[in-house]
């Protein structure tokens, strides 16, 4: 993984926990410091390649894709979630139909 690669995992995961995050200022948040810590502890040299690197990397990308997959199932089930009984209209321009005009 480049370093462009990983500047750009750690971006989008800091951006989902603000999604999720309570504090105003993300820097004071403990799980921010932690990952940053994280980050910082197992940077690359040149020449050193390290598995605990590698499993870093990977740790941050599953907590990114567990971090996107709840946010948008958030989003989903608040959308569809059952409200009740739905009129035939409400239903139809859920899925994407038109009801035809009553000529009434």
């Amino acid at each position: 993984m480049s370093h462009r690669e990983i500047v750009s995992t750690l971006r989008r995961l800091i951006s989902e926990i603000r999604y999720i995050s309570s504090e105003k200022k993300l820097h004071d948040s403990l799980l921010v410091k932690y990952i940053m810590m994280q980050f910082h502890k197992y940077k690359e040299t040149d020449q050193q390649l390290c598995k605990a690197q590698e499993e870093m990397k990977f740790l941050a990308l599953s907590y990114l894709c567990y971090l996107q997959s709840q946010r948008r199932f958030e989003e989903i089930h608040n959308q569809y979630h059952a409200k009740g009984e739905r009129s035939v209209k409400e239903t139809a321009d859920m899925v994407g139909f038109k009801l035809p005009k009553d000529p009434k």
